[in-house]
């Protein structure tokens, strides 16, 4: 302790210590500065990290290089001569569906298209038994990609299932999230490799490699399922005991589709385009491309939503602020974590000051108090424009749902919050269809039973209420 104390003593007497100490941190300061303000993000953002890193000199950029917003380079120019291909469809005109097709299009790259059948998945219960029993009858190809794979009773009953076809001649590839799916481990998918199936990591951390910039925060959020080209899943719900209500009781409420027809082509494209990312490879293209299925018409348009870091255009976060401005009745928006941004909060609160039918509906309780607190400090905006705010309160509400209207549904993995519209690859569905609408509608109207409605004059304590939801929400844009 002695040899410490006048080491300090001997630095803190040095000639100009404080005065090269002070021109470090101006130059530390001035140079991440102009790395974060030439990103151009929003100002609350950049002004938020910019007084972060201000107040931690030279720690701040080790946080700043390992969680701050990162821009990632995706086969771009593939893409681009990809879409160039892209056959241009007739979108229609003269109507605003016409224009939310053609700025799925522009944004995305994926065309408008069709499905033959889409099955509404709730919770895992629903979800698991059609998906094993999908898999079951693959004889081509089975492609998975998840956020959650956890190696539980869920996690393993797909794995055998999966060994099974494997061990059939069907080529299997999985890709899972590094993060996401950290409790699981290449050991434990031994048995699928062994069988001849493949499996791949998305965005492996790499903090042994200080040269390489760890992706910590961009992840795949999609849980999407391609079976033989003809058959697809997507939505909200991973592959983990947490939300099969069969096993846990507080298994989380969520929601997911089964997809028949042409827009499971899209799918497939999202998921080789994710595989050949994540592996580094493209000599497989050529094999899917060649056991896909004739496309066929079906009476459902849909459209395949997709966004992510490596796209400038945030598709998906446009989508939900551009259908909601179509409304001419109603705006049921169903989500686990409602972080709005300024364009996304402007657009439901004009709808409910237009005097349209807006309800909002979101967990009691948060698997995070820190986003439960920060989606609070909205409430208050919300309610006095006319929005009806419901909190569900028997288990964590996981569902990601959007419904304008009486023939207009998006519904996928993505969240109404900063993460899923700007950091993870996410992918949903554009639904114009009555009929699956209607069903939309019954299911919210019946989560709108358990879920008590949100009054403003509400009790609010300081100390509990107040003070935690405004200091939450100031880390909104971090969130």
């Amino acid at each position: 302790m002695e040899y410490w104390l006048q080491l300090w003593y001997g630095l803190e007497h040095l000639p100009h210590l404080r005065a090269w100490l002070t021109a470090g941190w101006v130059v530390y300061l001035l140079g991440l500065g102009g790395w974060i303000v030439l990103q151009k993000r929003e100002p609350a953002a950049t002004l938020s990290w910019l007084i972060s890193l201000a107040a931690l000199p030279y720690i701040g950029f080790l946080i700043y290089y390992v969680l701050g917003p990162q821009r990632i380079v995706r086969h771009r120019a593939r893409r681009q001569r990809h879409y160039a291909r892209l056959p241009r469809e007739d979108t229609g005109s003269g109507d605003e569906s016409a224009e939310l097709r053609t700025l799925a299009l522009t944004t995305t790259g994926l065309p408008p298209s069709t499905a033959c059948e889409v099955r509404l998945l709730v919770d895992g219960g629903h979800k698991y038994p059609a998906l094993l029993a999908a898999i079951a009858q693959a004889h081509e190809h089975i492609h998975l990609e998840y956020y959650i794979y956890n190696p539980d009773r869920t996690g393993g009953a797909l794995l055998e299932a999966l060994v099974e076809r494997a061990r059939a001649g069907v080529k299997v590839r999985l890709l899972v999230d590094a993060m996401g799916s950290k409790l699981a481990n290449r050991r434990y998918f031994a048995p699928l490799l062994e069988a001849g199936g493949e499996l791949a990591w998305f965005h492996p951390t790499r903090l042994w490699l200080p040269w390489r910039r760890p992706w910590l925060n961009l992840r795949t959020h999609r849980k999407l399922v391609v079976i033989d080209g003809k058959i697809g899943f997507l939505g909200g719900i991973n592959i983990t005991d947490e939300e099969d209500e069969r096993l846990r009781e507080d298994a989380y409420r969520d929601l997911h589709l089964q997809i028949k027809g042409d827009v499971v082509h899209a799918l497939q494209d999202v998921f080789v385009e994710d595989w050949a990312y994540a592996t580094e490879r493209s000599d497989f293209i050529g094999d899917v491309v060649r056991t896909m299925p004739p496309k066929q018409p079906g009476p459902i348009r849909a459209q395949l939503l997709i966004s992510g870091p490596d796209s400038r255009w945030e598709a998906i976060h446009r989508m939900h602020v551009s259908a909601i401005y179509t409304a001419s009745r109603r705006v049921w928006l169903s989500t686990p974590y409602f972080v709005p941004g300024e364009a996304a909060m402007m657009a439901l609160t004009s709808a409910a000051l237009g005097g349209l039918d807006v309800r909002l509906l979101v967990p009691k309780m948060s698997d995070s108090r820190l986003v439960t607190w920060c989606v609070r400090s909205f409430y208050d905006d919300l309610l006095a424009a006319g929005v009806k705010v419901y909190e569900y309160g028997p288990r964590m509400l996981h569902s990601k749902a959007l419904l304008v209207d009486d023939a207009l549904a998006i519904i996928g993995s993505a969240n109404f919050d900063n993460r899923s519209f700007r950091l993870n690859f996410e992918s949903s569905l554009l639904l114009e269809d009555a009929g699956m609408a209607a069903e939309l509608a019954q299911l919210i109207e019946r989560e709108f039973a358990s879920a008590p409605r949100v009054r403003a004059d509400r009790p609010r304590p300081l100390l509990s209420a107040r003070l935690p939801e405004a200091l939450a929400r100031l880390l909104a844009p971090l969130l």
